[in-house]
């Protein structure tokens, strides 16, 4: 396809103004077993191009899955008198987007492919571990399932860019959910949400211990079940890194993307508490915190060399030593921002979410870099608090700012050490307070890599690919919401 496409758009692109054509091919395929029974094979297939033109102060897109001359053709042509019919009405000029020149090509760490292991072994390795969460009558329901992703994207300019990028995505999930005396408790592998996910084959199996989850979430599923409910008040919380996954995405993440801080999202997923002359000054937590963004890391879920703007991509912190430095802005946003604030700095991080969206600001990989405390040192400094792990819930308001986030397992920490297991625990919190509370920062060896296949964002809805990297934190007397006897 990419050699057919670079032909054609020599052919019948406009040479009088700028574009650019995205070509975006991507395959899945969902196993799942429940109950030790194999649901049928889910596969897809989806490609196509999206067109973008810029002429005389207009920017317009068009999108085609007829891939032939004529639909090129004809998406040219549609996105061209787009850009027309907006012209002059813009709150940007196109002319000011800085060039799209880059040349050069990304393949994602994979080391073997998913779909090179026959279908029967993928069937027989889920059924499998969901056959080791059956060790007890108590276990009501029990599910594993692995989604296996292929994606090709090609992005050609006016301006001589061609970056061609390749990624294999894979997402293991196990879950089970156990009765006991009319309590009814699930656990999960990762978050119900799929949290473990990571580019790369069959190797991330393996990183995640695919093979020993189904065992370990049916015991635990069991002594939630049997658990006291967690209890409420002020206390230290200690997250661990699949819940601190959502910390992120929720109260740094989507507050700090440029375009909803413009007010781009206010009437579908919201503002955000953030402004633009916060940037440079602003605490946005105590100096422990250190926020990267980070498309280069390998294995991590939205990891990239270009953007899909054709920018080039490069880690960069956003926030460092509790200081708001800046935010997750693309070329677009940042050309209209810096009207106000000529000094900020963006990052590479225009993303669509298929062939038929235009980019906007998401998040890519952002991640919390690691500190210096051990988790037995952080354990050891609470007096009374909670260990929590995974997300199950969620809520936080329009602008980024309260939430409230519950976990599916908890721990209570009482003078040092570890105590009883405790279920339905959840805290909640103001995003900037909260992170100003930060006392304790894990080291590498806390360290995890865990992501999200489903951020919404968008209008048309975009569901993209986000990746989210932590250690262990420690936070000061937070306000712990307890579950119900």
């Amino acid at each position: 396809m990419i050699d057919h496409l670079e032909t054609l758009a020599a052919r019948v692109a406009p040479g009088d103004v700028r574009w650019t054509l995205r070509a975006v091919d991507e395959t899945s395929e969902t196993l799942s077993v429940r109950q030790d029974v194999a649901e049928p094979p889910q596969r897809s297939r989806d490609a196509g191009v999206m067109v973008s033109v810029a002429a005389r102060g207009g920017l317009g897109h068009a999108a085609t899955a007829d891939l032939g001359e004529a639909g090129l053709a004809d998406a040219f042509a549609r996105a061209r008198a787009m850009a027309a019919a907006v012209a002059g009405r813009m709150v940007f000029d196109p002319a000011e987007l800085p060039a799209a020149a880059e040349r050069g090509r990304y393949d994602g760490a994979v080391q073997r492919p998913v779909n090179g292991a026959p279908l029967r072994e993928r069937l027989d390795l889920l059924r499998e571990v969901c056959a080791s969460a059956a060790a007890d009558e108590r276990i009501v329901d029990r599910h594993a399932s692995l989604l296996a992703v292929q994606a090709s994207q090609l992005l050609l300019t006016s301006e001589g860019g061609r970056t061609e990028q390749h990624w294999h995505v894979t997402m293991p999930h196990v879950q089970a959910t156990a009765h006991v005396d009319g309590v009814t408790q699930t656990r999960s592998s990762a978050g119900q949400y799929n949290g473990f996910c990571q580019q790369g084959g069959l190797e991330v199996l393996e990183r995640a211990s695919f093979r020993g989850e189904g065992a370990r979430v049916a015991a635990e599923a069991l002594e939630l079940a049997m658990a006291p409910p967690c209890p409420g008040g002020e206390m230290d919380v200690l997250l661990m890194p699949d819940q601190m996954m959502l910390q992120i995405h929720e109260s740094i993440g989507h507050p700090l993307e440029l375009d909803r801080i413009l007010g781009d999202e206010r009437n579908f997923a919201g503002t955000s508490f953030v402004t633009l002359d916060m940037f440079g000054h602003y605490a946005y937590g105590s100096e422990l915190l250190n926020v990267s963004y980070d498309p280069t890391r390998s294995d991590e879920l939205a990891s990239f060399g270009f953007d899909d703007e054709g920018q080039l991509a490069r880690r960069t912190l956003l926030i460092e030593n509790g200081i708001l430095k800046r935010p997750l802005g693309g070329a677009v946003s940042l050309s209209r921002a810096r009207r106000q604030r000529p000094d900020l700095e963006g990052v590479a991080t225009s993303r669509a979410a298929g062939w038929n969206r235009a980019p906007i600001d998401r998040m890519s990989n952002l991640n919390i870099e690691p500190g210096r405390s051990t988790l037995d040192e952080m354990i050891a400094s609470i007096e009374l608090g909670v260990m929590m792990r995974t997300n199950v819930s969620w809520s936080i308001d329009d602008s980024r700012n309260k939430f409230q986030f519950g976990c599916e397992w908890g721990r209570m920490i009482r003078n040092g050490r570890l105590a009883e297991v405790v279920r339905d625990p959840g805290y909640r919190g103001i995003s900037a307070t909260f992170w100003r509370s930060l006392a304790m920062v894990g080291d590498a060896s806390t360290f995890e890599v865990m992501g999200t296949p489903n951020c919404g964002k968008g209008e048309p809805s975009q569901v993209i690919r986000v990746g989210h990297a932590s250690p262990a934190c420690r936070f000061s007397r937070v306000a712990v919401v307890g579950g119900h006897a």
